[in-house]
């Protein structure tokens, strides 16, 4: 004997599933969107307890390496969704805890600076590891939009400050 259920509502079926709501796609942004470079003169940030230089005195290491962007865009503004993936590594004086990292963006058209901001990143680093890896993201680097996105002379450039050091942009740097 067979036994079977009719419906005419093909969601009572059990082996029909409903269908799948497709998902919001962001708008493609058809525009300039400026390169990161890592500035290899500052892309390391060493902290020492006495003399510098002195590897016996190091606090810790960080290093600035991976960078990655995303641009959104309305009639004046392109905002630069900047991150970079950076290593704190604990030299032989080094405690457990928080260390704060001053990373430094900035944006030139040219030889012409349009944006430049120190941002104090907190890194925890545990007791007993040989480094912790961290990722950076300043989300609001915004500088003026023209037709078609920032000029092709437009370069987004990163590094530690190093107490008020500019980004040059004309030699010594890694694009992400």
């Amino acid at each position: 004997m067979l036994a079977g259920c009719n419906s005419s509502n093909p969601s009572d079926s059990l082996a029909v599933n409903p269908p799948a709501a497709q998902a919001a796609t962001a708008p493609v942004v058809q525009a300039n969107c400026p390169p990161i470079t890592v500035l290899d003169t500052n892309a390391v940030h060493q902290v020492y307890a006495g003399t510098r230089g002195d590897p016996s005195k190091l606090v810790y290491q960080a290093s600035l390496s991976d960078t990655t962007r995303s641009c959104s865009m309305n009639d004046s503004t392109l905002t630069v969704n900047v991150f970079a993936q950076g290593r704190v590594v604990p030299g032989p004086l080094s405690k457990p805890g928080r260390v704060n990292l001053p990373i430094r963006v900035t944006v030139k058209d040219g030889d012409g600076e349009i944006f430049s901001q120190v941002t104090s990143l907190g890194v925890d680093v545990p007791a007993g590891t040989a480094g912790t890896q961290f990722i950076f993201n300043n989300p609001n680097v915004a500088i003026p939009n023209g037709p078609g996105g920032a000029s092709k002379q437009t370069n987004v450039f990163i590094s530690f400050d190093e107490g008020g050091a500019k980004a040059s942009g004309k030699k010594g740097g890694r694009r992400g």
